[in-house]
């Protein structure tokens, strides 16, 4: 494990973090990306954490050199909770970074500091330095469903967490704008983040993109992206089905959280739901997912070989409760085929 940061205190708290997980080594630090670059090649680590402002050469600058050395050494950018902090995370991601955590606000309290980002990096690190573990071309057991006739589908529903960015930068501008659904997203990030992360996908994408707003309608030719540290429900009026935010208590550690917005879509949209799960740690997604089944609802997941992690999609195609299972840039077309097949019938 490689930790790089200009501040002395951040390195400090980092490590200290670290250290307290029994299988996690910290193999050197790096005060900015210059040192940085040169330290990956020497140390060979597992996982580099990054910060992004540094002297000499900045995190952005470091994370082009070292994915041109190393293309698969995961690297987890450390972030600050500002727009500038979001807009240089959302860089890194589309660079090739593999997840990110954000500074605990307050450094000044040692102990709370701590154990915020022993609680970030620490299951990013195992479930990032797992991967390398993989052998090229094998996966995971996977069981697809067996299951009768379809229903026209009224929904797209899309949960997504590590690698969740990237992914939907290379989905959704692939969907077109007459795709005749309504589409809605939860990718686990903090606020602003999802404001910034909807704000580029919408310069990208044929469809509408950005961030739900309380009491909206659930709109064809739109996609919304549930708010960070809000969950996204859909809720049935007299006036359709309309988008409600809550902060209600977090579900998988999250909030927004993929498992609310599933569950939510059963009584609406029942069969008539098609969902999307995409790369992301952790199990989010997949109670939903089974709720979703039980109706008839459609289920594709992303498959382990194009995923940053395969936790997520990973759980729902192990469970069975997976339609099929396809690579990243098979999905955008399957989904297309699955929407104008079912309505046309």
């Amino acid at each position: 494990m490689l930790v790089v940061d200009d501040s002395a205190l951040v390195r400090r708290l980092v490590t200290t973090a670290l250290r307290q997980a029994p299988d996690i080594e910290v193999a050197g630090v790096a005060r900015d990306g210059l040192e940085a670059v040169r330290m990956v090649g020497e140390l060979r680590p597992d996982v580099v954490t990054l910060d992004i402002e540094m002297p000499n050469l900045d995190g952005l600058g470091a994370l082009t050199q070292i994915r041109d050395q190393h293309p698969r050494l995961p690297v987890i950018m450390f972030s600050t909770l500002t727009e500038r902090g979001a807009t240089a995370t959302l860089d890194a991601l589309s660079r090739g970074a593999s997840d990110y955590v954000t500074k605990p606000s307050n450094t000044g309290q040692i102990a709370d500091g701590i154990a915020a980002i022993r609680d970030q990096l620490v299951p990013r690190i195992r479930a990032l330095a797992g991967i390398r573990k993989l052998t090229p071309g094998v996966s995971a057991p996977v069981v697809r469903r067996e299951r009768p006739a379809l229903a026209a589908v009224s929904a797209l529903l899309i949960g997504c967490s590590t690698g969740g960015p990237d992914a939907l930068a290379r989905l959704l501008p692939r969907l077109p704008a007459d795709l005749g659904v309504p589409v809605l997203v939860v990718q686990h990030m903090p606020p602003v983040f999802t404001t910034m992360l909807a704000q580029r996908l919408d310069k990208v994408s044929a469809l509408t993109v950005r961030e739900a707003v309380d009491g909206e309608p659930a709109r064809p030719g739109e996609v919304l992206i549930a708010p960070g540290d809000f969950h996204m429900r859909l809720r049935r009026s007299p006036a359709g089905i309309r988008v409600a935010l809550d902060q209600g208590p977090q579900e998988n550690f999250c909030r927004p959280a993929v498992d609310v917005l599933f569950r939510s879509a059963v009584e609406p949209y029942g069969a008539g739901a098609l969902a999307a799960v995409l790369t992301g740690m952790g199990q989010d997604g997949l109670a939903g997912a089974r709720d979703l089944a039980a109706t008839g609802a459609r289920i594709l997941v992303q498959d382990e070989e194009s995923s940053v992690v395969w936790g997520m999609p990973g759980a729902v195609a192990g469970a069975g409760l997976a339609d099929d299972v396809l690579p990243l840039d098979q999905l955008a077309d399957r989904i297309i085929a699955t929407v104008r097949r079912s309505r046309a019938a």
